[in-house]
């Protein structure tokens, strides 16, 4: 909660006010930027916010209770702070945003008027809109175990257990060959089985998409050479010779997590839970009635 500034409600007060708005919007990569619709630059909290980014938002709606506080912000595409093709590769996806109105005469008097992150973005015609969803926005997800067959957790994650440094897990190797950011092949990539990766990940080490990934949908042996499909293209420039890390995949079924990662101790799905056979099944005067297939 956002503490009182007895000296911000004091200059309201006087009727007369110098105040302005300050966003910081802190993205998961670690970039943090930041601009005030004032007419100079403003700077506090380590920060400093820029006037010449054309950015403004509509009205905010707060309520009490657990309803979602919402806005949408607004600004002009730039170079050197919201660009298009940053959007597009979907790193402003989840970002941290605080607003405040700040005195800009003296920004020690400020108060915070939101704190959320970014939901949906558009842009067109060289302009972006972004929703802003409030904190209460997390309490809308569902929460809980899911009981079904095949495990719900991640791999490499904390319900998963399976450290992905173990050798023979992952490789880190240069793109020979890339097909619209979407098919990798190499010539040389050896010591790991047909299909190794399928199911897996592609992860970008450097170069202009650093830092995004995309999952592999097929992961083949040709003549030689070794291609990996991802279902969709990496959303940034990937050229040859840049590193990229290849990631083990898992089909989330338990002889695979036994077999292929000995990992059957942190398995988290239900294997043993009846099918719809099961379910359907009537009584009956001879025979066993198991549940099996009725076929």
């Amino acid at each position: 909660m956002a503490k009182f500034n007895q000296a911000l409600d004091a200059h309201v007060k006087t009727g007369l006010t110098t105040l302005c708005h300050a966003w910081a919007i802190r993205r998961q990569d670690g970039v943090t930027l930041a601009f005030t619709d004032h007419d100079r630059a403003l700077s506090f909290e380590g920060v400093s916010f820029r006037a010449d980014s054309g950015l403004s938002a509509r009205a905010l709606a707060q309520s009490t209770g657990l309803s979602v506080d919402n806005t949408e912000a607004m600004g002009a595409l730039s170079h050197w702070a919201i660009r298009e093709d940053e959007i597009e590769q979907g790193r402003f996806d989840g970002a941290e945003v605080t607003c405040w109105r700040v005195n800009w005469v003296d920004v020690a008097q400020r108060t915070v008027l939101f704190r959320g992150s970014i939901g949906e973005m558009h842009r067109s015609g060289g302009a972006f809109r972004a929703e802003l969803r409030g904190l209460t926005e997390a309490l809308n997800r569902p929460l809980g175990r899911i009981y079904q067959k095949p495990c719900t957790a991640v791999l490499g994650d904390a319900g998963c257990g399976f450290d992905l440094a173990t050798p023979g897990y992952a490789v880190s190797a240069a793109v020979d060959r890339c097909e619209e950011g979407r098919i990798f092949r190499w010539d040389d990539l050896p010591g790991f089985d047909d299909g190794w990766f399928a199911r897996g990940r592609l992860e970008v080490l450097d170069g202009a998409a650093v830092g995004l990934w995309g999952m592999v949908k097929h992961d083949r042996k040709l003549d030689g050479s070794r291609e990996v499909e991802l279902w969709e293209p990496i959303r940034g420039n990937v050229t040859k010779g840049m590193q990229v890390r290849l990631v083990a995949g898992c089909d989330k079924r338990m002889e695979t997590c036994r077999l292929k990662f000995n990992n059957l101790l942190n398995f988290q799905g239900f294997p043993d839970i009846p099918n719809e056979d099961w379910v359907m099944a009537v009584p009956k005067s001879s025979g066993a009635n198991t549940g099996g297939s009725l076929r």
